[in-house]
């Protein structure tokens, strides 16, 4: 079938490609993003723990990066998120346990430079042991976390609970 003589195959080709190039120039069209050292604002959070979002926003839908510094001995409780995310170790050895057990015995320690994928939905324990913990995170949004033991906190000492 032809439009005005032009084929119909043609007319819509040509169309698919005017709206791949519109969706490629918004999606380059956007600013880039430079956060420095000191510019970084870190946030109080519970037993010492230190956060800060370095971009977008974990409770709304899109791409966050956060950083979290865990001091000396502090580790989150057993918990799991409701999207998948992955931790970049920036500073230190951040000790990941992949259970509900709570028990610094069974995690597993992963130096500066290391990376861990956590899936959405499943049961972890992570902190710091021996020195400070510097992590980044990398996740989509809205993400939640859900607590196994409501009761002890978000973070504290770890100890071994079942």
């Amino acid at each position: 079938m032809k439009l005005y003589g032009i084929p119909k195959s043609f007319l819509v080709i040509a169309c698919l490609m005017t709206f791949t190039f519109l969706v490629q120039a918004q999606t380059t069209a956007k600013e880039f993003v430079l956060v420095k050292p000191d510019q970084i604002v870190w946030g109080d959070a519970p037993a010492g723990v230190k956060s800060t979002v370095l971009y977008g926003d974990p409770s709304k839908p899109g791409m966050y990066v956060v950083r979290n510094i865990f001091p000396d001995g502090i580790m989150s409780t057993p918990h799991f998120h409701s999207e998948d995310r992955f931790v970049t170790v920036i500073k230190g050895t951040w000790h990941a346990g992949t259970d509900a057990s709570w028990d610094p015995a069974t995690t597993v320690g992963l130096p500066a430079g290391s990376m861990m994928f956590h899936p959405a939905g499943v049961v972890h324990f992570d902190g710091a042991i021996k020195g400070a913990t510097e992590i980044q995170i990398i996740g989509m949004g809205p993400v939640s976390t859900t607590s196994i033991y409501p009761k002890e906190g978000r973070f504290g000492s770890p100890r071994k609970l079942n």
